[in-house]
Formats: C-alpha cells, structure tokens, sequence
C-alpha cells in the first residue's frame, strides 16, 4: 500500500480547500465532488476537517491507519478525520492545552460516526494498563446505552441522533485517560408520542420488544407485536440493516460494563415498558349532572398493568387523569379534565417519564466514567450536536437547535479569527483585520434577555389571562418587526410587501445558513413544558425505586408554588454554559456533509451538497483562511521537500533550516511579496506560488529520476559485464580440467587392458603346468586305491565266512533249546490253562474301563453332577465308590482356594441352610444374596463417627431396622448392631444409644414361616435387659441377622446355644404383659408391603401378602 509523505503527493482534487484555485463555489463543490468519487471523504480547510457520509463501509479506518497517522504532522499525510484526533490528543498531551473537538452536520451526515471515530482512535493511541483499558472500555461502551435510549430512525437516518451529546474526557498528566462526564442538551422528547410518516420512535422500545426474551416480556407485560402499541409507529417499524435483537443484547453489555447493577437494569426496562403501556390508555367523554364534560378511561386493563409495573395504586393514578388541582397561596381548586386535555396529561407524562429517565441515565453513566481523583486533569471535550435543520414544517424544536448552531457558528468564527491572528502575532506577521459576516445580530434577536424571540415566548407563557400562539406572533410582529432578519405576513403588509409564501399564522428568520419559515403553532406548549402537579404527587406515591428519583417535586411535603423554567429558558442557560465551556479550549472542527437523501453510496447530489456548504459557512471559513497567507510551513519540511530546486541545498545543507530556506527562496522567480518568513514558519500568500513551487519540485523530480536511472542501468551493464567475464574465466578452468581428466581416464583404460593381457597369459601358462602335476598324483592314488580295495575284499569274505559258521552253530542249538522247553510246557499249560484265559481277560476289560474313564472325566467342579455311564454291570460298586472318591477330592481342591474371609461366609450361609431351609419361605431369596455384614460402614462414615465410638467391640453386623411398638404396630427406626457380646439399639439420626443387651441375656429369636421380615427377640426372665420386655423387629436382612446371631451364639464361651424358633404365632413379653403375634397371610396393599395392626391389648396382627 502507497504511503504518502506530504499532503500535496498523489493530490486527487485539491485536500486543503484553502489552496483552491479559482476560490468560488462551484469549484468547491467540483473539488468535494471529484475527491468523493475516489472515496476521498476528508478534505481540509486550514485545520478544519470536512468529512463527506461514504454511506459504506472503507478500509480506512484500520488498525494499519492508526499506527499511520500516530504522532504525524496535521499536514504531512493525506486529509483524515486521524489526523485532527492525534493533532487535538498531542496537544494536549505534550503542550497541556485542553481540547474540544467540534462536529456539526444536519442529520445523516456522520455526526455521531465521527465522534466515535474520534474516541477510538484517542482509545487507540493512549496508555495501556488494566485500569486504563477499563476506562476506555467503559467510556466507548456509553455510546450504544445512549444511542439506544436518544436515537432514532428519521427520514434522513437510520441511526440519529435526538440529542446534543458533549463528552468531557479528563486525562493525566502521561495522556491517560481517568474518566468523562458527559452532558446532554434538548432531547427531542416529542417523538415518544408522535413520529412523522416513514420514521420511528427511539430505537430502545424496538429493540427490547425484539430481542428481550419471553420470560422477560412477560416480566414486563409485553407482547412483541409492535402494532399493539399505539406510541410505535408501524410503517418503519423495521429497518433494514438494523438489527434491533442483537442491539438489545449489545445495549444490555454495554451497561454491565458502564457499572450498572441488574436491579438498575430491570428498572429502566419497566419504565420503558410502562411508557409503552400509557400510549395505549385511551379515554371516552362523560357528562356530569352540572352540565360539564369529564374523562373517563374506556379499558383499565392496560392502566392496571402500568400501575403494577410501577407500583402505583390504580385509583390514585385514574384520579390524577380525570382531575387537576390549582393551588393558588392556601387554595385549592379542583377542576375536570375532558378528554383532549386527559390525552395531553397522558401524553405529557409519557414524554416527561421518558425525558427524565433519559437524563437519569446519563447521571448514572457520569458516576460510573467520572475520574477518581480530585488532582488537576487535561480535558478533551467533544460535541456531537443537532445541524442546522429546515424541513417543510417547522417548529420549536428546529428553531431552539437552529439558535444552538447560530451560536456554534459565532463561536466557529470568533475562535478561527483568534486562531488565525494568534499564529500570526506568535510567528510575527502583519495582522490585517478581515471583512466577515457577524452573526451577532442574529443572536441577539433570539436570545436578547428583553426584546429576544426567547425571553417574548418566556413573558407569554408566564403572563395571566389568555395565552396561545397568536398572541406570541402579535408580540413578535409588534417588537421584531423592523428587524432585518425577521419577517412575518404583517411586517411584509405594514411594508406594503407582498409574500404569499409567508402565512399567516408563521415567521422567516434570515440565519446565517439562510432563510427558514416557522409556524408558530405549538410554541406556547412546547415552551411550557407543563405536567400536572397531580400527575407528579402520583408519581411520587409509587414504590418503584427509581421513580421517587425522577419526580421529586411530587413530594407533599415540598410542594414549591413557583412556576418551574420553560424549556427555552433551560435551554438558553445550557448553550450559555456549553459556550462558556467552548471558549475556555483549543477548538478543532469537523464539519460533517451528507452527499445525498437517498441514503445511497456513489451518488452525489450538487444541490443538497451546496445547501449545506452554504448554511456552514464554509466558504466563508476558506476566505478567512485565504485573507492573510493561503499556506504556511515550517522551515524543517519546507526545506526537506523542496530542497532540490537549488544547488546550494542539494542535496545536503549544513546550516539552520530558516537560512536554507531563504537561500532556497532567493534562488527561485518568487517575488518577495509572496512570502513572508515566521519565526518557525514560512508563509506563502497565493496558492498560485505554492502551485510554482509543486510543478518545478515534479520537474526536478523527474531529472532526477532520469539521472537515477541513468548511473543505475551504467551500473546494472557494468555489473552484468563483469558477471559475465568472471563466468568465462570459471568456464574455460572448468573445460581444461575436464579435457585433461578424460585424456588421464583413455591412457588409464589402455594401461590396464595391457596389463589384463599379460596377466591373462601368464596365469594359463601356470594353470597348464599344475594341470600336468595334479593329472599325475590322481594315477598314483588311483592305483594305490585298486589295490587296497582287492587286499579289504579278500578280507571280509573271509570274515563273513567265519559269522555264517558261528549263526548256524547258534541257530540250531536254540532250536534244540525250544524243542526240550515246549516239551516240558505242554504237560504244565493242560492243567492250569482255564484260569489264566479267565485273568488275562479280566485284566483286559479292567484295563479298557479305566482307559474309557480317563477320557470322559467330568469338570472340576463340585457342582458338575454328571459322570460317565458303566458299560459293566458287574464293576456297579467299583463305579459309585470311584465317583464318591472324585467328588471328594474335586471338593478339596475347590475348598483350598478360599480364603479364610470366603470360608466364613459361605459357612454362614451353610448354618443359613441349616436353620431355615425348607422353614422359612423368605429363605430362597437371601441365596443369592451375599452376606455384607456392615451395610452401614459405620467405621468409615462420620455420621456415626460417635456411635461407632460408643461401641468398644468390633461390629459384626451394621444395618437399620424397624422397631415394632406394640401399641399401634407401627415401626421405628433404629440402628442395629451387633458385636461378639451384645445386640445394641440406636437412634438413627443422632446416634443415641437406645438399648444394649449382651447375648447372654437372649433366651431365644421367634420368626415366621412366610416371606416377611419380622423377627423377635426374648429376653430370659429376670435378666437386667428384660425389664423393658422382648424386642419385636423387622429387616430386609433377616436371614443375615439370625444366622450372624447364632453362630455368635453358638462361639460365645460365656452363653448357651441360642434357640431359634420358626413359628407363625408366638409369645412375647412386653413389661408386664403376654402379647401373641400372629401372622397371616392377606392380599397385596400398599405396594406389597407387610402390614402390622393391634387387634386388642393381647395380639398383634402381622399381614403378609402372597405372592403368586
């Protein structure tokens, strides 16, 4: 990307309007119009940037840009809103002049971009640090808050601004920022009531309505239809390109990080929502027995929501519709409002509510963003104010901002002149006073504290008797009617003038923008500003936290008599103070154009355009500017730049920057009355000279170019010449080298195929000889190898001969052994040969059995009942007997793999079988059901940390059971525990010991039959424990208690077997009485839970329900 070092390098048009030449308005408009169409918005006069609205988004406001522009000379880069901003931020920073940044435009054009562009970049240039960046943070963050509660979309804008904003942000002494206070001027609170065709009402009831979620609308009693409410318009309820539910949850971050709290937040949003609601209060006519006509409310629906919103009592709130009450010194006079003046109470209320909530809110965010300290800050301030305004209909509210901009215009002008006239006396230069237009006169006519438009609309609102808006124009025709810059139908007819655009009932100021007709309809009412005193003291009456805040003058015990200041009078004092403000910094401005009406981008409308270079004096600003010296420039740059036109400069010069520059000057066909010399500066008078001095620094700039070029290609041939010589040298070495090595490799192959021959013929002649040599040691073994075979053959047919004689010496003697042995074995064989067939086939059929056994044995497992089949009948008892050894040792085998935890429990669940197998229905089960003991972990919890304390023993058994009271069978919790000495109760929530009694005090436990979990335990009489009788109880585990009670029985030295009894009716002993529990079996209830139930004081009742 490009990078321009001077304003003047790649100028597209003219960026500085002051250096223009021919000066007239066309050629400014040709130059604004010829930069917009290569999207150059900004554009200078002197130090005054005009800012054209692109109405698109352009890659110039980057990051990249910042950096660019940051700690840069106003001057040195091309025209850019930047470049004011870091020029304002180094003044105050390094020479501690305070700012104020002035941005004036009509609506469209950019305002409020432009004072966010101003903000970011100074966010952007200053101090970094976590408290630093949270005071930008908060500081860039009020801008959505404010822009949705005090913007709204008009025919000219999507996003305009209804309000003058001006932000004073304080910094420290290192140009960081400590915080703001920001101050508000003239909400234009009429449009929460009415909105003119094609705009809307402010963007924050669109927005809520679109993007708050359903449980927060019905919080607030809303529905997001905007055609119920009858204070939203509908024709532009949507806008395009704006999206009101993602503003909504932009707004509603941006107020946590300003510092608001939830509560706050919620607050605001109800009086938002009960503005909403008092639109759709409509009132029907009523006539009253003296003949007088009252209001009355047609729906109260709507009234009942508000009411609950705010907290008020309906009652006190539909009174304060219907009646007014005067007070006049100690009287008070009540009087009927009809319905036209109950709509206006209603509507005065709406615009009141919201105007104060809104003044709130920027209170609010000023105690979030105000600075810390009380030390001295630097101030920059910044203004983003309403422009001029002229519509077709014009009224209070275009003529209170038209005096705000005629006085913005005062200032602009006196500020530009002091300006002006100061860098002259500073850089000691003639001064030469300046011919202007004065607006002064203007001023004068609004704001003149005896004959001004204001102070006449001031004494009609407060004079008695009848007062409407044709009273005021009479005064004004009868006070204003020989001004020059105030016309009306009655001063143009005393003047024998005749102006049919003039009605009558309206009159034309002559402001410095131009002429604008007012219609004086409303002046008196929107002057007055006036809520009724009751609908105040209802206000105040609310419960509502932040309602009490807004109206305080409902207070019964403040009532003030005194008529409160009209708005023009609090606007008056306002502008006043915001000059007073203005005058007291270093002005710089941004003057804000909007292109077209269309809201389009590329297109550029001349006549909108000249309007309003006309109204912001513009032109006139230029002529000021040109009246003395058209341009100026320090010495340092001036010489750096045009240093080439003179020998003596270029290209270095030693000295001071001033005397090279007046050498540079005298040098050139200037003549001296064209240039002045400052004492930092150089000023030229005619844009013509500094033109002069552009086109021949271009022509310099091109023979040098041509020179550079020149010594550069000389360079480039020379180079390239010695390149090539230097590659000639490295390849002719290259080739010899190469030759040589391929003549060495041709004289080295011959060498060696010399020498292969004669090696070749050499080795033959040796492979010859050593042929011969080894050809006669072969016939000399082979010889000697024919012989020693003939000498062995003859040797062993000699042995063999001698073994054939010794194996028929051998063979017939054991013959003859054999003979005489069989001899003798037949005459044995005869008698004992029945019982040998008789063994041998026993062994046989043994031998086979157990074979066929080994190869289908059954697993070793002792629950495997299988065991192969006997194939003979007479080995039955071999087989049993085998099969009973098998089992045997297969169980030893399973049994020395337990543990010796293992083998308790499955002992227990032996001794288990034992008891109740085929006794107790509950008992198939518990099978399957290991034996856990501590269901409670009673050791590890630290619930029962203090029982388990309590406890000395190990516990045996932790589980909770039901204690069963004789008195109205039903049960108790308890804690059961038991140890190798006693059975211990306790109170499951706090762990109380209940009842201890040791196992030797057990006479016997008493169960069922059926599947129940009751089980009894008897005491033997006379024992310590059997005072309070037998315990009657009831587990899940009943199997795993009896069976643990027993085999700890059974192990104690000190007690006897303990006996359990397995009945469906027995007998317990409570104190001093016999009771029998009987059990029976009944139909499934409650879930198929056992059921216990007192009959008479001798019988307890237990209900088992069977199961199918």
């Amino acid at each position: 990307m490009e990078v321009k070092t001077s304003l003047l390098d790649n100028m597209i048009g003219v960026g500085d309007m002051v250096l223009l030449e021919p000066l007239s308005e066309d050629s400014f408009i040709e130059n604004l119009r010829k930069r917009f169409d290569h999207n150059e918005i900004y554009t200078y006069i002197g130090s005054v940037v005009i800012s054209m609205n692109p109405y698109r988004s352009l890659p110039i406001f980057t990051p990249e840009k910042v950096e660019e522009y940051r700690n840069r000379n106003f001057y040195e880069l091309s025209p850019h809103i930047y470049a004011l901003a870091d020029e304002a931020y180094r003044s105050l920073r390094d020479q501690d002049k305070d700012q104020c940044i002035l941005i004036t435009g009509e609506s469209g054009a950019g305002k409020t971009e432009a004072s966010k562009l101003v903000m970011s970049y100074v966010a952007a240039v200053c101090g970094k640090g976590q408290e630093v960046n949270k005071v930008k943070e908060q500081l860039l963050q009020s801008n959505p808050v404010l822009e949705a509660f005090g913007n709204a979309k008009t025919v000219r804008n999507d996003n305009s601004s209804r309000f003058g904003k001006y932000m004073d942000i304080e910094f420290d002494f290192k140009g960081d920022p400590l915080g703001g206070v920001i101050s508000n001027y003239l909400l234009e609170k009429s449009r929460v009531v009415k909105q003119p065709r094609g705009e809307r009402n402010f963007h924050v009831f669109y927005q809520l309505l679109s993007g708050a979620s359903d449980d927060t609308l019905k919080k607030l009693k809303l529905d997001r239809d905007f055609s119920k409410y009858n204070y939203l318009s509908l024709d532009s309820a949507v806008v395009n390109g704006l999206d009101d539910a993602a503003n909504f949850r932009t707004v509603r971050n941006a107020m946590q990080i300003v510092g608001f709290m939830e509560d706050e937040v919620q607050s605001v949003l109800e009086l938002v929502a009960a503005v909403l609601k008092l639109g759709d209060i409509e009132f029907k006519p009523e006539s009253r027995c003296n003949g007088t006509d009252e209001s009355r409310i047609k729906d109260k629906n709507d009234l009942k929501e508000m009411c609950e919103l705010l907290g008020i009592e309906q009652s006190v709130l539909e009174r304060a519709f219907s009646y007014r009450t005067v007070e006049a010194r100690l009287e008070k006079v009540s009087t009927t409002l009809n319905v036209a003046q109950a709509y206006y109470a209603r509507d005065a209320l709406a615009k009141n509510l919201y105007s104060r909530l809104f003044s709130w809110l920027v209170t609010r965010i000023n105690e979030s963003i105000k600075a810390q300290t009380k030390a001295r800050h630097k101030v920059m301030g910044v203004l983003d104010i309403y422009g001029f305004e002229i519509f077709e209909d014009n009224s209070f509210e275009q003529f209170i901002i038209n005096y705000c901009n005629e006085k913005l215009q005062q200032i602009f002008i006196e500020l530009t002149l002091r300006e002006e006239q100061e860098e002259y006396v500073r850089e000691g230069i003639e001064w030469t006073n300046i011919e202007y237009f004065n607006n002064a006169i203007i001023c004068d006519l609004i704001e003149n504290h005896q004959n001004g438009i204001l102070a006449m609309l001031d004494e009609e609102c407060l004079r008695p008797g009848t007062v409407t808006d044709e009273t005021f124009l009479d005064k004004l025709n009868t006070i204003c009617a020989e001004h020059q810059h105030f016309e009306s139908r009655l001063s143009k007819n005393s003047k024998f003038l005749t102006d049919h655009s003039l009605p009558h009932n309206c009159f034309r100021i002559q402001h410095y923008a131009g002429k604008v007709l007012y219609r004086a309809e409303g002046f008196v009412d929107k002057n007055n500003d006036l809520l009724y005193r009751d609908l105040s003291q209802a206000m105040y009456k609310a419960n509502h936290s932040l309602i009490k805040q807004l109206f305080p003058e409902g207070n019964p015990a403040k009532v003030n008599l005194k008529r409160p200041p009209t708005a023009g009078f609090q606007f008056r004092a306002s502008v006043g103070t915001l000059m007073k403000n203005l005058q007291t910094k270093n002005p710089n401005y941004i003057r804000c154009i909007k292109p077209n009406d269309k809201k389009a981008s590329h297109i550029f409308t001349d006549s909108l355009v000249c309007h309003q270079v006309r109204y912001l004096g513009l032109m006139e600003n230029v002529r000021v500017r040109r009246a003395g010296y058209a341009f100026r420039q320090a010495y340092e740059p001036c010489l750096e730049r045009y240093k080439m036109l003179c020998k003596r400069t270029w290209p270095h010069w030693r000295g001071p920057a001033r005397e090279g520059v007046e050498v540079l000057m005298a040098d050139l066909p200037v003549p001296a009355e064209e240039f002045s010399y400052g004492r930092s500066k150089i000023f030229i008078r005619n844009p013509r000279t500094l033109f002069f001095l552009e086109e021949r620094r271009r022509q310099c700039l091109q023979d040098l170019a041509t020179l550079i070029q020149k010594i550069y290609r000389g360079w480039k041939c020379r180079s390239h010449f010695l390149l090539l010589k230097k590659s000639q040298i490295v390849v002719a070495a290259w080739y010899r080298r190469y030759a040589q090595e391929k003549k060495y490799q041709k004289i080295k192959s011959a060498t060696t195929v010399v020498q292969s021959y004669t090696r070749g013929w050499q080795a033959r002649k040796l492979l010859r000889e050593l042929k011969y040599q080894k050809r006669c040691e072969e016939a000399v073994t082979t010889i000697s190898a024919f012989w020693h075979g003939t000498q062995a053959r003859m040797e062993l047919r000699r042995l063999k001969q001698e073994a054939r004689n010794k194996h028929a010496v051998t063979v017939i003697w054991a013959y003859w052994q054999g003979t005489k042995v069989r001899r003798e074995y037949r005459k044995f064989f005869r008698a004992n040969a029945g019982k040998k067939i008789y063994d041998f086939t026993i062994q046989r059929i043994m031998q086979k059995y157990f074979l066929g056994l080994k190869s289908n044995m059954p697993s070793v497992s002792p629950i495997d009942k299988s065991w192969p089949a006997n194939p003979y009948r007479f080995l039955d008892g071999v087989h049993t007997e085998l099969r009973r050894i098998f089992h045997l040792w297969r169980c030893k085998k399973y049994r020395s793999q337990f543990t010796e935890e293992k083998k308790a429990v499955y002992e227990e669940k032996l001794e288990a079988s034992e008891i109740f197998k085929d006794k107790k229905a509950l008992y198939p089960s518990s099978v399957s059901q290991p034996f856990k003991g501590d269901y409670l972990e009673i050791s590890k919890n630290p619930k029962y940390q203090k029982l388990h304390s309590a406890v000395d023993e190990k516990v045996l058994l932790a589980d909770v059971v039901n204690k069963i009271n004789r008195a109205n069978g039903k049960g108790t919790t308890r804690i059961f525990l038991l140890t190798k000495k006693s059975v211990v109760l306790a109170d499951q929530k706090t762990g109380q010991v209940k009842a201890s009694v040791p196992l030797s005090d057990l006479a016997s436990v008493s169960v069922s039959t059926q599947s129940d979990g009751f089980f009894a335990l008897r005491l033997k009489e006379g024992s310590a424990s059997a005072v309070k009788g037998d315990f009657l109880l009831s587990s899940e585990h009943l199997i795993e208690i009896i069976t643990k009670l027993h085999r700890t029985g059974a192990t104690a030295a000190d007690s006897e077997q303990l006996n359990i009894d397995i009945s469906d009716e027995f007998l317990l002993q409570f104190k001093h009485d016999k009771v029998c529990v009987k059990f029976i079996p009944g139909a499934p209830k409650n879930g198929n839970s056992v059921s216990c139930k007192r009959k008479n004081n001798r019988l307890l009742e237990v209900s088992v329900p069977t199961t199918a």
